[in-house]
């Protein structure tokens, strides 16, 4: 199957996708704020350049878009129909520097929490899963656990 739109359209469409301050990552950084929480956006001190580094726990989050990172079993993590050779190129590349960053951070014994966008997109549906996901958060901070994925 052919892309509906030419090489300029889909080169235009891809490149207004934001890398920073997406809608869900905004959601997600006021979610924490209204807990109290304070942290540093996209910090650079911080191997992988974390989303989210709240330095009273020591924790790099990231928001992860379930369609660039890969969400195994996700509805938005599909394959594009067109230049499948370069997609998946890309997607291999994106899913390896996810496994180098998470070795580094924790070789240096930094907690590390991953936010899917497709639960985000729950919490924003849901006030009931928003609560739940937000203690199990506060949770994962003061714990001893280094790794958590949501």
């Amino acid at each position: 199957m052919t892309d509906r739109l030419t090489s300029q359209e889909r080169s235009k469409n891809m490149s207004a996708i934001k890398s920073k301050d997406t809608k869900p990552e905004v959601y997600f950084r006021k979610k924490l704020f209204s807990k109290g929480l304070r942290y540093r956006k996209n910090y650079g001190k911080v191997s992988g350049h974390p989303d989210i580094f709240i330095a009273k726990y020591n924790t790099a989050i990231f928001v992860n878009g379930c369609f660039w990172h890969r969400h195994q079993n996700c509805k938005y993590a599909y394959t594009p129909k067109s230049r499948i050779d370069f997609w998946e190129k890309k997607f291999e590349t994106n899913v390896f520097r996810d496994l180098t960053v998470k070795q580094e951070l924790y070789s240096q014994k930094i907690k590390q929490l991953v936010v899917w966008e497709c639960t985000i997109k729950r919490m924003m549906k849901f006030s009931d899963y928003e609560n739940e996901l937000l203690v199990r958060v506060m949770d994962f901070l003061v714990s001893e656990e280094m790794y958590l994925e949501l």
